[in-house]
């Protein structure tokens, strides 16, 4: 709970010499989030009481999101500092990583990882499979397009002009002509706005490129992770270890914002209600917060209900009456940013 990490953000604030903020967002299974836009007004509202400081370190823990909001965060950030810091607890994945190239510093702890960043395309034109609940509309990977041409230049070898054109028809019968044009921006952006970040911790045009490279196509994978050695010998990032002390406050703000979340315990409201016979529940799924500016979090509310319907008529029924069944269905109240003191 926020007043339980209030003394531990006092004394990170004290440990580091700079004004803590915290953005988290939820990876529990049924109720993930991501970084969006809407985080940016919560940002301004933070900082804004904040204030202007030499230091601001940022404490983040993220699978990833959209990329435009992690450069606008990144870039709010460094208006209200001189000196920009993350501290990684344990997972700054995707978009989060790039908010992590933005920073002077990058504190990570012995489980902290950071992830690559190409990113995923989602619009109104991505295919659709069919799936447990229905048709569902699925996000299209740049580097899996990548892979798939790569794959047939490369592993099978096709270097006829014609064979080559026959692939690419086939990739845009099953993923949208102007997806595949959005992919390409995509990667082309992630890669500007990645270079201009890196600034901050590398001046080495070489070496730029370099961790480009590993962290937008060679890493090989989304799901690749990098540890602290490797981000900091590898890639050549400028990554602080803490000693015990630090790692003792946050590692104890990461255990208390993943209790509140619920890590590890997946979300069924259904299942949920069945098991604690309680109909209405709430989750935070992410949370921006600061000793200055309070609490926000993101929160879903929501209710089960009972919905009984008439059902078939059984022949061997008496009467040949329909029976009624019934069926559980999740009722959401509210979904949005909530504030708190």
């Amino acid at each position: 709970m926020f007043s339980n990490r209030k003394e531990l953000y006092k004394k990170l604030e004290s440990k580091l010499n700079s004004k803590v903020i915290l953005y988290a967002t939820s990876d529990r299974r049924g109720a993930e989030s991501q970084i969006a836009q809407d985080a940016i007004d919560i940002f301004i509202a933070q900082l804004d009481k904040i204030g202007i400081n030499e230091k601001i370190s940022l404490i983040l823990y993220t699978r990833g999101g959209d990329t435009a909001a992690a450069w606008n965060i990144v870039n709010l950030l460094r208006q209200y500092c001189d000196e920009f810091q993350v501290v990684i607890p344990h997972r700054a994945h995707s978009a989060g990583t790039l908010i992590s190239l933005g920073a002077e510093s990058i504190i990570m702890t012995k489980q902290a990882t950071l992830g690559p960043i190409d990113p995923s395309v989602n619009t109104p034109l991505n295919p659709i499979v069919q799936a447990g609940q229905g048709p569902v509309q699925i996000p299209v990977s740049v580097e899996a397009i990548k892979g798939y041409l790569a794959f047939a230049k490369e592993e099978l070898a096709i270097k006829d002009d014609m064979a080559l054109s026959n692939i690419m028809v086939k990739l845009s019968e099953k993923v949208h002509p102007l997806v595949l044009g959005q992919v390409y921006r995509a990667r082309m952006q992630i890669k500007m706005l990645a270079e201009k970040l890196l600034i901050q911790q590398v001046t080495d045009a070489a070496k730029i490129k370099e961790i480009l490279a590993f962290l937008c196509s060679d890493s090989g994978s989304h799901d690749y992770t990098i540890n602290r050695r490797e981000a900091k010998d590898t890639l050549g990032l400028n990554i602080i270890k803490p000693d015990d002390e630090l790692y003792t406050i946050i590692k104890a703000i990461y255990d208390d914002f993943s209790s509140e979340f619920g890590f590890g315990i997946p979300f069924n409201p259904v299942t949920m209600s069945q098991t604690t016979g309680d109909s209405s529940y709430n989750v935070k799924r992410a949370v921006i917060e600061s000793l200055y500016g309070g609490s926000d979090y993101f929160l879903t509310e929501g209710r089960i209900i009972k919905v009984v319907s008439q059902g078939n008529k059984i022949p061997s029924s008496p009467g040949n009456v329909p029976v009624p069944t019934q069926q559980l269905k999740d009722e959401r109240l509210y979904e949005g940013w909530k504030h708190e003191n």
